[in-house]
């Protein structure tokens, strides 16, 4: 546990929610302990030995040729929650090794993972793919109980083993961890919305402001031990999914083959990780009333909605519940709300705008600026992930979570911008 952690207190005058009925705990989004580093019962151990070698099987070749060889395991034999959530991880690494660990793309998933994988993605409410929740906030054990301490971190699987995707992973876990207790604090705050407790709401404010450049200040980070050229040729192919990815050789998707007569088999086409399925980005926008809207003329549903079916089901209903607390933003532009609220709120909204600025230079040195630039080194002959750009313009790079990324970032940050502005949106 983190130790800026605040445990939530059912019971106390402005308990709202019941955190534990959606999956929030001390560490917000993250497990209340670290994630079990094996799954406990000997049946698994045919997984456990292709996932915790899944670098080597995929630089020797033979990653494909191992799982073809695998039995296709039962679920039954999971012994809890956190087991569940790492045989979801597991399999999800291993189907992005399986379609993405070769020359070229793989379009059919063998039975021995879409199997097991479709079963346990039912269980945790997550598509069969590799989110945000399994390469980041299932896939790491952590020597302590502060998870916001980079040191005390590792991860559980890899594509690479390279300390640049250790580092690239454990980044966003940390991230999510400095974030503990604010989700208790914020919805405090909502609740003092309701009795305009405005000295209430501007100290959960104040400490969203802290909260947000401490993240911020840890994103930073990212350039002490990832390198954005193995990020880019090496680590990013592997994060992509089979959603817009047609031009790196998946038109269709990828097929779950379910075996026998194959009834139930389905191409499906899904979006890869990307950390805009964190559900923390996504707390900050809702308790500050950031509108993100939606494609074109704004009447579909926006990525930032979409996404939300990536998220575990917990955490997704956590946020609905948020939304329906009541609006920070609403109640700043009351014409009786007092100057410090307003700017308390102004404060907080830049800060996430600066948050966001920050991504977008991370973006740029990590995925544009490689984008243009010649890889030497091992595995880079034919970038799959990126592959789906169909321009060399930087507005065409796709995200690994099907988005065109660059217009995408800007949108958000402007967007959130906007939110500041505290005037009546059009």
């Amino acid at each position: 546990m983190s130790p800026h952690a605040v445990p939530p207190t059912p019971g106390s005058p402005h308990q709202g929610i019941d955190f534990t009925k959606f999956a929030v705990t001390r560490n917000a989004f993250l497990p209340d302990e670290s994630p079990v580093p094996v799954l406990s019962h000997p049946y698994y151990t045919p997984w456990e030995a292709v996932g915790q070698n899944l670098a080597a099987l995929i630089d020797e070749g033979t990653i494909r040729h191992v799982i073809d060889q695998l039995p296709v395991l039962s679920v039954d034999k999971l012994a809890s929650e956190p087991e569940w959530r790492r045989a979801y991880t597991m399999l999800a690494f291993m189907t992005h090794a399986y379609v993405w660990g070769g020359d070229e793309p793989k379009e059919i998933l063998p039975p021995q993972i879409s199997v097991p994988f479709l079963q346990v993605s039912a269980h945790v409410e997550l598509p069969p793919v590799l989110t945000y929740a399994a390469a980041n906030l299932w896939n790491f054990t952590c020597d302590g109980d502060d998870f916001s301490d980079l040191d005390k971190l590792s991860v559980c699987f890899s594509f690479t083993g390279t300390e640049s995707e250790s580092w690239f992973l454990l980044i966003s876990v940390a991230m999510e961890a400095k974030a503990a207790g604010i989700l208790q604090t914020m919805t405090a705050a909502l609740e003092a919305v309701k009795a305009r407790d405005y000295d209430g709401v501007v100290r959960g404010l104040e400490e969203l402001r802290r909260c947000i450049d401490s993240v911020a200040r840890l994103l930073e980070r990212m350039y002490e031990k990832c390198d954005p050229m193995t990020f880019y040729h090496r680590i990013r192919p592997f994060l992509a999914g089979s959603q817009n990815m047609a031009a790196a050789g998946l038109p269709r998707g990828v097929l779950y083959d379910e075996g026998g007569a194959a009834a139930g088999s389905t191409w499906r086409q899904l979006r890869g990780g990307s950390n805009g399925q964190s559900s923390l980005i996504q707390f900050f926008d809702v308790v500050l009333g950031v509108d993100h809207r939606g494609h074109g003329d704004g009447k579909h549903a926006s990525f930032h909605d979409e996404v939300r079916e990536y998220m575990p089901g917990p955490h997704r209903r956590f946020l609905v519940q948020v939304a329906r607390m009541g609006s920070i933003r609403e109640l700043a532009m009351v014409g009786a709300a007092p100057q410090r609220l307003r700017d308390a709120y102004t404060a907080a909204t830049t800060a996430l705008t600066a948050f966001r600025q920050k991504h977008i230079s991370i973006v740029t040195r990590y995925i544009v600026i490689p984008s243009r630039q010649p890889w030497q080194g091992k595995r880079g002959t034919h970038n799959l992930a990126s592959s789906s750009s169909t321009a060399n313009e930087d507005e065409q790079l796709t995200g690994t979570g099907g988005t065109a990324l660059v217009p995408f970032l800007k949108k958000a940050r402007d967007e959130t911008t906007e939110a500041g502005k505290l005037q009546r949106r059009q």
